[in-house]
């Protein structure tokens, strides 16, 4: 049986999850179900999973829950989920929470050494060198669950060398538009994904491209490749997930349906693969087009590219001012063009790179990036 705990388990990566655990019950056991404020949510999928405890982050948010019959343990705020993670007995824990809010109970779980199945991808953007470390030093595996991610774990081998990796993208709700014709989007507009359902943040990133960015940095850090060994294209059909191409020119792809429950499963049953019901490829009706990125009207990939290579404490302050961006845009502060201004202007002025080797080294680079980036919005818009 494998123990499960699962942060952010109300989202949509925390949706697939539950599916995999339902579709192979007599696999799991769920120890602990982790969200932020979704209370009542949470505390039926814990009765749906049978979970021994569920932890609120907002130690208020359970005071609204209706429990119509004996349930799981209620954990409230983040110091009292960490206990209960690093007492917790061996475990895959699944990091699905959102933004920077993971990188705690992440490092939490890896230094109890948990394995990790990783679907938030600003823990390795903010702190990938130090998420490592703690890997390596507990023997904790990490196992990527983003797609393009999963998808290149599932093609690589270890034992042959690699020439480049190629992440794929969708080219979210604005491709093929020009830089002009996104002066004045809506909110709504940027919210509305041609293929995935996912939470805001999410949606945003997509929206700008600077999801793409993020994960351009978190394939450096997961795969420990060179940025100039990592590629992006776009390919809105989203079948092929992502590729690896060897160095005698071979390259290997993991195509399927969009679907959140592949890569969960395969993070849980690897090197084994379990059965699943998803409906099959019609292969003589599949057309797959790829294009390059628009730099110009997208500049985030670009940018995120060139954080990645300055590394130290740029990658944190990227993402901690691209989290206020877009929470800014989110409460139309902002425009959807001044996310990435915001960022760049932010960028713009650190004086000094630096490593960032403990927590509390990430912790306040991700501190001045926020403070930085909220006095940018509200000097500029």
């Amino acid at each position: 049986m494998t123990h499960v705990i699962v942060l952010g388990a109300t989202g949509s990566v925390g949706a697939a999850v539950a599916d995999v655990i339902t579709a192979h019950r007599d696999q799991f056991v769920v120890d602990g179900l982790v969200a932020h404020q979704s209370g009542q949510a949470l505390w039926d999928l814990g009765l749906r999973l049978g979970a021994r405890w569920i932890g609120l982050t907002d130690e208020n948010a359970s005071a609204t829950l209706v429990k119509a019959m004996d349930g799981p343990e209620i954990v409230s705020g983040m110091a009292r989920i960490i206990d209960y993670i690093t007492q917790a007995p061996h475990s895959k824990v699944v990091g699905a929470m959102s933004g920077f809010s993971g990188l705690v109970p992440t490092l939490a779980a890896l230094e109890r050494g948990h394995d990790l199945l990783l679907a938030n991808k600003e823990t390795m953007v903010a702190a990938g060198d130090l998420v490592r470390s703690y890997a390596r030093v507990s023997g904790s595996q990490i196992i990527p669950v983003d797609s393009e991610h999963s998808a290149i774990f599932q093609c690589l081998n270890p034992k042959q060398p690699v020439r480049r990796l190629i992440l794929t993208c969708s080219g979210g709700p604005f491709r093929g538009r020009t830089r002009s014709e996104l002066e004045a989007v809506s909110v709504e507009e940027a919210l509305n994904h041609p293929k995935w359902s996912m939470g805001k943040k999410i949606s945003i990133d997509s929206a700008t491209l600077m999801n793409k960015g993020l994960e351009l940095i978190e394939a450096h850090q997961l795969f420990e490749i060179g940025y100039d060994q990592i590629d992006v294209v776009i390919h809105p059909q989203s079948i092929v997930h992502s590729m690896v191409e060897y160095m005698d020119g071979a390259t290997l792809a993991q195509l399927g349906q969009p679907d959140m429950r592949v890569p969960v499963q395969v993070a849980f049953s690897w090197p084994d693969r379990w059965p699943l019901a998803t409906p099959p490829l019609d292969w003589s009706d599949i057309a797959l087009t790829f294009e390059q990125p628009d730099n110009t009207t997208f500049p985030a990939l670009a940018l995120a590219r060139e954080v990645g290579k300055s590394g130290g404490m740029m990658p944190a302050i990227f993402n901690a001012a691209n989290e206020v961006a877009v929470d800014a845009f989110l409460h139309e502060c902002i425009p959807y063009l001044g996310i990435v201004q915001t960022v760049e202007a932010t960028l713009e002025k650190v004086n000094h790179n630096q490593p960032l080797t403990t927590l509390d080294s990430v912790l306040e680079a991700d501190r001045w990036g926020r403070q930085m980036a909220s006095l940018v919005v509200r000097e500029r818009f």
